[in-house]
């Protein structure tokens, strides 16, 4: 067996080794992210992609693009503006979604104990980073603007549409996932009724 045949043979043993990495790793960034919507300056930070969104735009009391004159870089501190947020519903808006993003980034983690919780965690995670891409299409800060360089609009990518299409790894993550949690989990039922079915009989009855 050649060394190249002996590294694709560890590299095809490994998936359930990347499954748990891309499990892990979707905890993280939900918890973290999830967490750190509490802060000023990240709730801030979203308010041109739910200002943008017809899916979103309703939690705040102002239309865009107002939101333009009001917006904070990371860091800075203009009370004034802070104001504005805490008026147009930022903040409350941001709380809400944090926690959302943190009980996925839990129930992901379920898997670990229950695998069919960890299927639901999955498939969520999964739709909201359809919904998150969908900022590509909705959201007029995800490209470059036109200030005179010829690199503008479409596939310029902004610092904001950057963030947004990392989602696709995300997506991906999410799917696979999924797909291992939910075999997981009819795993445990197979088990739990045992080779001749006679479990689902006796539920039956």
């Amino acid at each position: 067996m050649s060394r190249i045949d002996s590294l694709l043979r560890m590299a095809a043993g490994a998936q359930a080794l990347g499954t748990n990495a891309a499990r892990a790793g979707l905890v993280v960034v939900l918890l973290w992210i999830g967490a750190l919507k509490a802060t000023p300056y990240e709730a801030d930070g979203i308010v041109p992609f739910v200002a943008n969104s017809p899916a979103m735009s309703f939690s705040y009391t102002q239309d865009a693009p107002e939101y333009r004159q009001h917006l904070n870089r990371e860091g800075e501190l203009v009370p004034a503006n802070r104001a504005w947020h805490q008026e147009n519903g930022t903040y409350g808006f941001s709380y809400l979604l944090g926690s959302v993003i943190v009980l996925l980034g839990l129930l992901v983690a379920a898997h670990w104990w229950r695998p069919g919780v960890g299927a639901l965690g999955s498939f969520l995670v999964a739709g909201m980073s359809v919904v998150t891409l969908s900022f590509l299409v909705t959201t007029p800060e995800s490209w470059v603007p036109n200030l005179g360089d010829a690199h503008h609009g479409f596939p310029y990518l902004s610092a904001r549409g950057r963030l947004v299409i990392k989602d696709v790894i995300m997506l991906g993550a999410a799917l696979v996932t999924m797909s291992d949690s939910a075999r997981a989990a009819l795993s445990v039922t197979v088990r739990a009724r045992g080779p001749s079915g006679l479990g689902t009989r006796v539920e039956a009855v």
